[in-house]
């Protein structure tokens, strides 16, 4: 019995053991966990001194709390759109004014028969010429009067001027540029008069009785340049989930029926032109479709800004230079020279050589559309990862 008793006190010694072992193991888990509290709340206020000390050097660096507020905030972006449209509206202003307010001749292209050439009243005739216009007339020989309205036809030159009995006669194309034909109508009956040569001046290629400011191809090439680049704004706004290759196929759609559209109107509603009505369409869808592109490549390349480019290339710049208002020998030199090389010149040479010049059409004004398509769709065709918008491929669900 003695050792049972002592069996049992060492049973009983030894869960007194284990027992107190036990809450031993169990007061440092507690520590442990306290422990682990702590260094998160040393942590947690040692990256509250590490945001202060950040916005501390911010400060000390001069950048004011206040300027990082205000860049992050709508004003923001408010002042800058109204600094832009600003700007835009006094250059809008300008260049169209630069351009149309005070129209100056500059080297007006003429022919003159050769064996008229050379006779002391045309030398005399085209000196009071230069002078009443204060600028030089670009002579062309030609040998024969056919082939001097030839070169009408084919708008090298604008005026022809040959001898007739003993006075000269002048022969002005209206068609070629209503406002250098009126600077040489009123200069040439003047120059005459006051060096006593009989002059005879007539419009060998005039306006149609529609238009007869010669403004409508202006007004038409105008409108399908500014709706053009205007459609492309709305697929990126209104059908962002395009993808790349649908959004340039949109395009070409609402370019043949706004050109028809624009067309139509004109023709046919309005009856202001008589125009080639296939070939004005395809003009007319060409520079649209060409515009919308050109709005896409900025698109691509400057985001939301991208109008700023556009409407400075196609508006600022290329209509004014187009040669549709005032004809290119009366344009600034500048922009007479470049004008023909951007999409808004090209669309109305097309179509100028089109309504008054048929059989003689160019392929350069068509080279220049299409130059500037291609560079259009290929840019945006290679940057259309940067495309602002698409559709997102929606995950598979998982069988079960």
């Amino acid at each position: 019995m003695g050792n049972e008793a002592s069996d049992d006190r060492a049973e009983g010694g030894g869960e007194r053991s284990e027992g107190g072992g036990a809450e031993r193991a169990d007061g440092g888990s507690g520590g442990a966990e306290r422990s682990e509290g702590e260094r998160q709340d040393q942590q947690d206020q040692q990256d509250q001194q590490d945001q202060q000390d950040r916005r501390g050097r911010r400060g000390r660096r001069g950048r004011p709390s206040w300027w990082s507020a205000f860049r992050h905030s709508p004003f923001f972006s408010a002042t800058v759109v109204v600094l832009i449209i600003s700007a835009g509206a006094g250059l809008f202003a300008g260049s169209y004014t630069y351009a149309f307010a005070n129209p100056t001749p500059h080297r007006i292209p003429t022919a003159v028969v050769l064996p008229d050439h050379g006779t002391p009243t045309e030398k005399a005739f085209v000196d009071g010429m230069e002078k009443a216009l204060h600028t030089s007339l670009r002579l062309h020989l030609y040998p024969t009067y056919p082939r001097a309205r030839e070169a009408v036809e084919e708008q090298t030159v604008f005026a022809v001027l040959r001898a007739r009995g003993r006075g000269v006669a002048l022969d002005v194309s209206g068609a070629s540029g209503a406002s250098v034909a009126q600077v040489l109508t009123e200069a040439a009956p003047k120059v005459g008069r006051a060096l006593g040569v009989p002059v005879l001046v007539r419009d060998v290629n005039p306006l149609q009785p529609g238009d007869p400011r010669g403004l409508a191809i202006f007004y038409i090439s105008l409108a399908a340049v500014v709706i053009g680049f205007i459609g492309a704004i709305q697929l990126s706004v209104h059908a962002r989930a395009l993808e790349p290759g649908e959004r340039i196929a949109f395009t070409v759609a609402y370019a043949l029926l706004g050109g028809f559209t624009i067309a139509a109107t004109v023709d046919w509603g309005l009856g202001a032109l008589d125009l080639p009505f296939l070939e004005s369409w395809m003009i007319l869808a060409l520079t649209m479709f060409t515009s919308g592109m050109v709005f896409s490549m900025f698109n691509v390349l400057f985001g939301r800004w991208a109008l700023i480019p556009t409407w400075g290339l196609m508006v600022l710049l290329g209509n004014p230079s187009s040669g549709g208002a005032v004809s290119w020998p009366l344009l600034p030199s500048l922009l007479g020279h470049i004008g023909r090389w951007l999409p808004p010149g090209g669309s109305v040479n097309a179509q100028h050589t089109a309504v008054y010049f048929r059989g003689h059409q160019h392929a350069f004004p068509f080279l220049v559309l299409a130059a500037w398509a291609l560079l259009g769709c290929a840019v945006f065709w290679t940057w259309r990862h940067r495309h602002p918008g698409g559709r997102e491929t929606p995950l598979r669900r998982p069988e079960r």
